[in-house]
């Protein structure tokens, strides 16, 4: 980072890189949305200054099942490349890294995912930047960049071993996803489930708390000294889905200092087999807005598809990213509305957790329990 430092500081250049001409063939304009072409040249505009911090993007799991792709150039194959993602005003990332429910070898795939996100990384300096720190996010959104997290990776991913927790932050692992799955967070978190919480803590990594047991997700909440996120829900008070929240989560996860980044999956939005359009996300992320409160809000796109997945009409890829934020200008969101939701909200529990870790780092050494000293065989 030492080469930044005089560097002036400029927000705005999520759109241009300093020495990068901009990836041939964008993206066709995003669709104009209901309050029109000034509301949408407004959300660009916003997006050059607050870019859009995205909490869950499986392009891990995608890659995996087509032969070729070039993400620089475009590919016609997935919802998500290079210029999408610029297009959308997108400038951090985290790339999911989870494992199916039921893999025989969680693990393996998520080592393999995890191996594939750190190549596109390597493969794409001049649009990609690894992020292990709220210090790298600010980094590579100064110069540029779009901040890569690694996670969530499952629960299940870590085979009742703090050991692998630790092993996984090392290769730059930054999110622990806590749903059910595993003896120690179904039905909800046992003792060897709050040493995890704890290690966690220890070594700042954010809980995602998306789809946990209620009885995980309280004492999650109870227990941890770093806020949580949940990094693909929407509000199960308009959709029942597993994934969503419910209100008493929303609320608990304001009042601790979490975040719930609403996601896009059309069957977390689904209202009763109507159609869907944009205007039904934007009332999830205003529900959520209403319970949880404006400082506890982001974005999901939940992206990373193949071509065809089903998706919401305007919000069919990451370069759709300006059509939602229209969206809400049009409804009277004000600009420190809009920056609070794709970048401050995020940017904050990332700082906050990583606070966390230096404060608790010195009064506490790795944990060497096991789960069958904590919860018994």
């Amino acid at each position: 980072m030492a080469d930044l430092q005089d560097a002036p500081e400029d927000t705005s250049a999520v759109g241009e890189f300093e020495r990068n001409p901009a990836p041939p063939g964008p993206p066709a304009p995003a669709p104009v949305p209901e309050y029109g072409a000034e509301c949408l040249a407004r959300a660009r505009s916003l997006l050059a200054t607050y870019p859009v911090a995205d909490g869950h993007n499986t392009l891990a799991k995608a890659l995996g099942q087509i032969p070729w792709h070039d993400l620089e150039v475009g590919e016609s194959g997935l919802d998500t490349d290079i210029p999408r993602l610029r297009a959308g005003g997108v400038g951090a990332q985290f790339w999911a890294l989870t494992a199916d429910d039921g893999c025989p070898d969680p693990a393996g795939v998520t080592l393999d995912r995890l191996d594939r996100i750190r190549s596109l990384i390597a493969l794409y300096p001049e649009w990609l930047r690894l992020a292990l720190s709220g210090g790298d996010l600010a980094d590579a959104r100064n110069c540029g960049r779009i901040a890569s997290f690694l996670g969530p990776v499952a629960a299940h991913a870590l085979g009742n071993s703090l050991g692998t927790l630790r092993a996984y932050h090392v290769l730059g692992v930054r999110v622990l996803a806590l749903g059910p799955g595993t003896r120690w967070t179904e039905p909800g978190l046992t003792r060897f489930g709050l040493e995890v919480v704890r290690e966690a803590n220890r070594l700042g990594m954010l809980l995602d708390l998306s789809g946990a047991e209620p009885g995980t997700w309280r004492r999650t909440i109870d227990n941890s000294k770093a806020p949580a996120l949940l990094s693909r829900s929407a509000a199960a008070s308009l959709t029942k889905h597993p994934l969503n929240a419910s209100d008493e989560l929303l609320a608990e996860l304001g009042r601790s200092g979490g975040v719930c980044l609403v996601s896009f999956d059309p069957e977390q939005i689904e209202q009763g087999g109507r159609a869907l359009s944009v205007h039904d996300v934007a009332d999830h992320i205003e529900r959520v807005r209403d319970v949880a409160g404006p400082s506890h809000v982001g974005l999901a796109g939940t992206f990373g598809l193949l071509r065809g997945a089903p998706r919401i009409p305007g919000l069919e890829d990451a370069s759709c990213y300006p059509t939602l934020i229209a969206e809400l200008l049009g409804r009277g969101w004000t600009e420190p509305e809009i920056g609070a939701l794709t970048w401050e909200n995020f940017a904050r529990v990332v700082r906050d957790v990583e606070f966390t870790a230096r404060a608790t780092a010195p009064r506490r050494t790795p944990s060497t329990a096991t789960i069958e000293d904590l919860d018994g065989p």
